[in-house]
């Protein structure tokens, strides 16, 4: 059964919301109807007359004929308000705000469950792929052991730029910025916090924990070099960020790092803008959902998916929160990393569990090893510009033992 005539609030006419304003314009047929934007700076030139915009926000939320807010804003701050109230007034809400998700999860979740409310938010992971829907119709009884995904458009493309086409970091991030694919302040994309909000977001409906962002690692892609770039090169390896979680002995391990992937990995050929997630579940195995990850529309897309689903009273079920046996975050387990440093103390206050590999030369070291996620999260030596990290897949290795005069002659060997 459908729900009567959908009247949105909408917050913000950015990039996200002018271009749902446009997907509304150019589909007449839906039952729908953006009545108010509110907005934040009175000066700022738009594309509709004044009549539509209001800069007070409980000209919106005190509306009753509204039943639906669309929340689009950068201010995650002002976004939990904002949303916090609709759901509170029983307003149904779409946000692809991952920041505040992320940081007031459990709290948006008893709220709307407390007021009867649906509360979506496929936009606020993956652009245009349809994760969180995936995550909770199609595997909502398959236990899942894995999932990966490459969440960010704006440092995918940097690194395809940066590896494809021999450009520098800077130079990408500046044509990035220019396409509309980065914002003038990157910081939340290229220090991986983005991601880092989306995994928090995906953890919760792929194996039902809620966890606070801070429990989890990122790094990002800010210390890349051209060192980097060539030992990527030379191994056939693309570079992509990638968010992980991962069943380990019955606990999770999750954490946001920059991969160095293979060719014959399913990232390899996803390139620019586009994301893509993996899902290995244990009766349904391995299955890749790929789609683009930054721009106007296809953010736009996935916020009119949930507003179509709303005509149909859908709201999250969250099975696996509702499951009393929960996996616990365990920063514990060991990871495979490249390390690239240029001073020897930052080798010696990281103790690898194994080396594979070690190679040496005039201002590029690097190191191949397993270490423990929690050694990384104490190292605060990671934050400097000399320093590049990375996961990369497990070599064999000869021993435990192996001594660094060997190590080097093997990567010697292979330079």
């Amino acid at each position: 059964m459908t729900t009567k005539h959908t009247t949105i609030g909408l917050f913000g006419f950015g990039c996200v919301g002018s271009g749902l304003y446009e997907v509304f314009q150019q589909n007449p047929t839906l039952q729908a109807q953006i009545k108010k934007i509110g907005v934040k700076h009175p000066d700022k030139k738009r594309s509709l007359p004044a009549s539509y915009f209001t800069f007070n926000k409980n000209e919106i939320l005190e509306d009753e004929s509204i039943n639906v807010i669309v929340e689009l804003i950068d201010d995650a701050d002002e976004a939990f308000i904002i949303v916090s109230e609709a759901l509170q007034r029983g307003k149904h809400v779409v946000t692809a705000n991952k920041k505040m998700l992320a940081n007031h999860f459990q709290t948006l979740i008893d709220l709307a469950k407390k007021n009867n409310v649906s509360l979506l938010y496929e936009a606020a992971v993956g652009g245009s792929i349809p994760i969180i829907r995936t995550l909770e119709e199609y595997y909502n009884n398959d236990t899942l052991t894995q999932l990966d995904g490459i969440l960010n458009g704006t440092t995918n493309y940097i690194l395809t730029k940066t590896l494809n086409e021999q450009k520098s970091y800077d130079e990408v991030l500046k044509e990035a910025q220019a396409l509309g694919f980065a914002e003038s302040n990157p910081t939340m994309d290229v220090q991986a916090f983005d991601p880092k909000f989306k995994l928090v977001i995906l953890l919760a409906h792929a194996f039902g924990v809620i966890v606070r962002p801070e429990q989890l690692f990122n790094y990002g892609i800010e210390q890349l070099s051209q060192h980097d770039i060539r030992f990527a090169k030379q191994r056939d390896y693309a570079i992509k960020l990638v968010a992980s979680a991962a069943i380990v002995h019955h606990k999770i391990q999750a954490f946001v790092l920059p991969k160095f992937v293979p060719q014959n990995d399913s990232f390899y050929a996803v390139n620019n803008e586009f994301n893509a997630v993996q899902v290995s579940a244990a009766f349904s195995d391995k299955q890749l959902l790929t789609g683009k990850g930054a721009g106007s529309f296809p953010t736009a897309a996935a916020v009119l998916s949930d507003i179509s689903a709303l005509r149909y009273n859908y709201a999250y079920e969250y099975h696996k929160l509702n499951k009393h046996l929960k996996p616990e975050i365990d920063n514990n387990a060991f990871i495979h990393i490249y390390l690239r440093y240029s001073n020897s103390d930052v080798f010696e206050k990281l103790q690898f569990e194994t080396v594979n590999e070690e190679y040496r030369s005039k201002g590029y070291n690097y190191i191949i090893g397993s270490i423990s996620l929690q050694q990384l999260i104490d190292a605060d030596l990671l934050n400097r510009r000399d320093v590049f990290v990375a996961a990369i897949e497990e070599v064999p290795h000869q021993s435990k033992k192996t001594t660094i005069d060997s190590t080097i002659k093997l990567a010697e060997s292979i330079h």
